[in-house]
């Protein structure tokens, strides 16, 4: 629960609702509460509620509670699995599932006689009627107890729900059948009884329903029970998000390791991960050297190699050497428990495209019972034929179920966005969907986003007479001993390409053109051409050409000279990230237009932008500025997404129609932004529009199916086409198909 200004929040658990039109109800009596916005997710069972100073969580919860249901706040959920005792069963696990299936299985095996002595009238004995009611009481008192009790419950509140309708079904079927075995013709003994796909013409009082009674309550049991089970599965992205935490962790104290539960663990407290363990949580690196697995975290396979200095984040696994970790971040600050937040935060809003299925579900059932209640009356008066009359009204009032609807955007979004947790793309919410459906324009911040925003050697050119190894190897050794930018560049390209240098003599730092020293044997020198001019060190032809492309192209250019002669150049610039250029790809892939966006001069965007494949530069742009290009270009009429990761990016990102944040960005270019990429690879902008995209096509093909279904369906039960019980599998698979063309989206790759 949080507070800003006079508003608070809280999220509430609602228990007691079986269908979208129970979310509509609470979500109505919530908001006519004054001072109170509320939005309440079926799928998740939960309620989002802002509410001013004259409004208690109490009185929250009591509204719930009139209304029909259960409210409380829910169990903080805590990313380290320590807090929870072992054993306790996963989250979002009551033991219902396991009640429900236990009621499913006894009532289809008391059911299934029934309904083939219904179907198949050569196996209707002498009396066979008095067994089929014998096995069908049971499992339409006992096994649709779950119907009649919330819709008793929800007539006491002046409400009608999907319940209403499947109790007056089933009721309505098993009543008619028990006047028609004690008071009508039914119960004599070599009764016989057909069965038809459609309602058919027969005597009322000898007419028996009790396999459309026992056949749809099963039905819904295992509609239920499907659907139960498939939204676990769409949740448990978020829930194994929420247990990769350690669940201990060996802390230094006084100079020897204590095992204590993390949630223990304090900022500055230094901890120790050998090979195999699970760092404990956000820190950096102190003392040791290793290879780091965050695939469960960011999605990227390769490990990646850490050393003193550099920050590691909770959850992810030390694969190789012991390192010694001073936390930086615990508890709810981790980079794990905010991933956790935003997805949580995602799969409970609500997608623009879900309100209008919410607005139709709040009334749905009442006019369906005025549908029920209008075939039935209508058939008597045109035909006169009470029982068809009444088939066709109990399969109206079953048949017409709004679950569909509520399920279809809520699924669709825990599994998207469970996917994209696992692949490190963060949604912050269904709204964003339909931003990434919009986009044509990609703004591409230059430095840290299409580029490492470190320096780095990226060119080498040895002047006639010396190897491109000689060359490396003595500008290496010179510039390891410096602490400039540009230096260590050099030194660190040196190193990956011919190994580690030999030692460096009498080394000399010249302040602002580089600097000095004897190497194997030879007087060194490394830095501007001013310094070769200074020492009398003229450049060969082929090297002042190398010099000016690399002014051209706006990278920094080291001449490298030793014993009296200039050996060669090398280039130094922030190097173009190597997944750059097929992002780049995939995005036009997309329909996007890719724009490379800097503050950088002009020479030095375009040779960027021509290296990744990028058509579109806009160079020499202060912090201040990006904000007025992105409205520049939604003037234009063009639909703007923003790719960026500094403080600098923040206010373009909220800006943008769509901002997507660099998760190895600043803590505010993650809070600005719409998706949050956890990896810094350029890739999984794509991804992460892709997965979007995917995201909501599946919604809008959910909604399709539900609307269609029950836009079609209606009329044929009206009409009589539709035999109640086949009405009733109709409507429970309708609801599994919604769920399970959800679940499609965990292939998501």
């Amino acid at each position: 629960m949080s507070g800003s200004g006079t508003q608070a929040r809280v999220e509430l658990a609602i228990g007691g609702m079986t269908c979208a039109s129970c979310a509509a109800r609470v979500e109505k009596k919530l908001n006519r509460m004054e001072g109170v916005t509320a939005t309440v997710n079926y799928a998740t069972e939960r309620a989002k509620v802002s509410y001013g100073d004259g409004v208690s969580v109490e009185d929250l919860i009591a509204t719930v509670e009139k209304t029909g249901y259960t409210a409380r706040p829910p169990a903080p959920a805590e990313p380290a699995p320590s807090a929870a005792a072992p054993g306790t069963p996963p989250a979002g696990d009551d033991g219902s599932t396991g009640a429900l299936r236990q009621r499913l299985l006894v009532c289809a095996v008391l059911a299934v006689p029934v309904i083939v002595l219904a179907m198949v009238p050569a196996l209707q004995f002498t009396s066979w009627q008095w067994l089929s009611l014998t096995l069908a009481a049971p499992v339409v008192v006992w096994g649709g107890y779950p119907f009649h009790r919330a819709t008793w419950t929800r007539l006491r509140h002046g409400a009608a729900t999907m319940d209403t309708l499947v109790s007056l079904g089933t009721l309505a079927a098993f009543g008619w059948s028990l006047w028609a075995l004690f008071l009508g013709d039914a119960g004599a003994p070599g009764m016989r009884h057909g069965f038809d796909l459609t309602v058919s013409r027969t005597e009322g009082s000898s007419a028996i329903y009790l396999e459309v009674a026992a056949g749809v309550t099963v039905f819904l049991l295992l509609g239920r029970y499907l659907e139960a089970r498939a939204k676990r599965k769409a949740g448990a992205a978020l829930r194994t998000l929420l247990e990769l935490g350690a669940r201990d962790v060996a802390v230094l104290r006084d100079g020897r390791e204590v095992r204590i539960p993390t949630a223990e663990l304090n900022v500055g407290d230094r901890f120790v991960v050998r090979p195999g363990e699970k760092i404990a949580t956000d820190g950096r690196v102190v003392e040791g050297s290793s290879a780091v697995d965050a695939s469960m975290l960011t999605g990227e396979s390769v490990p990646v190699e850490v050393a003193p200095g550099d920050p590691v984040t909770g959850a992810t696994v030390n694969a190789a050497g012991r390192l010694e970790i001073e936390a930086t971040r615990v508890g709810g600050d981790t980079q794990l428990a905010r991933m956790a937040r935003l997805v949580e935060a995602a799969q409970s809003g609500k997608a623009e495209v879900q309100r209008l299925a919410d607005r139709v579900s709040a009334v749905f059932v009442p006019v369906v019972l005025l549908i029920a209640a209008g075939t039935l009356a209508g058939r008597l008066l045109a035909t006169g034929d009470a029982t068809a009359s009444f088939t066709a009204a109990v399969a109206v009032l079953i048949i017409a179920c709004p679950c569909a609807l509520g399920l279809a955007t809520p699924t669709a979004l825990m599994v998207g966005t469970g996917r994209g947790a696992q692949l490190g793309i963060l949604l912050k919410g269904p709204e964003v969907l339909e931003s990434t459906r919009r986009v044509d324009t990609v703004l591409l911040d230059k430095t840290g986003t299409v580029t490492s925003g470190r320096m780095g050697l990226v060119d080498v050119t040895a002047a006639d007479g010396v190897t491109e190894g000689e060359l490396l190897r003595l500008a290496g050794a010179l510039e390891h001993a410096s602490e400039h930018p540009v230096a260590r560049a050099v030194a660190a390209g040196a190193a990956e390409r011919v190994g580690q240098p030999p030692p460096v003599e009498g080394f000399v730092n010249v302040p602002g053109l580089g600097a000095r020293g004897v190497v194997a044997g030879h007087r060194v020198l490394a830095g501007r051409a001013t310094l070769a001019e200074r020492a009398g060190i003229a450049l060969p032809p082929e090297l002042r050409s190398a010099l000016a492309a690399a002014e051209v192209a706006g990278r920094t250019a080291v001449v490298v000279a030793w014993d009296g002669r200039a050996r060669g150049v090398l280039a130094v610039s922030d190097a173009v990230k190597p997944t750059s250029a097929e992002a780049v790809r995939r995005l036009r892939a997309l329909g996007l237009t890719p724009v490379l966006l800097t503050g950088d001069n002009e020479a030095v965007a375009r040779a960027v932008a021509t290296e990744v494949g990028i058509d579109e530069v806009i160079a020499e742009v202060l912090p201040e500025d990006k904000v007025a290009v992105i409205q520049r270009l939604q003037a234009e009429g063009r639909s703007v997404a923003m790719v960026g990761d500094g403080v600098n990016d923040a206010a373009a990102l909220a800006t943008a129609d769509l901002g997507l944040a660099m998760g190895t960005g600043t803590d505010a270019a993650i809070e600005a932004g719409d998706l949050t990429l956890v990896r810094g690879d350029l890739r999984t902008a794509a991804d992460a529009i892709r997965l979007a995209r995917a995201t909501l096509g599946t919604i809008k093909g959910n909604l399709c199916w539900a609307f269609g279904y029950n836009v079609a369906a209606l009329p044929l039960a009206a009409a009589g086409l539709l035999n109640p019980m086949i009405a009733g599998a109709a409507m429970a698979f309708s609801s599994v198909f919604v769920v399970a063309n959800s679940l499609r989206l965990r292939a998501f790759t």
